[in-house]
């Protein structure tokens, strides 16, 4: 997510993981699945220096 939103995306579509946490515990799991997501985010962010995604760009990639 974070790569595609450094290209110069807007947005992405990851919605596998929100059916899979939806199947295995309803609501609460979609819930868990977007905090997981969310936390790897802040994650990389936090390897990459930045605070904000905003802050990130293509000068941060590596092939």
């Amino acid at each position: 997510v974070l790569k595609a939103l450094c290209l110069g995306a807007k947005g992405t579509y990851i919605g596998r993981p929100f059916l899979y946490g939806l199947g295995a515990l309803g609501k609460e799991g979609v819930t868990k699945a977007l905090e997981i997501i969310r936390k790897e985010m802040d994650i990389t962010l936090a390897l990459c220096g930045k605070r904000l995604v905003t802050d990130m760009g293509k000068d941060q990639l590596r092939r």
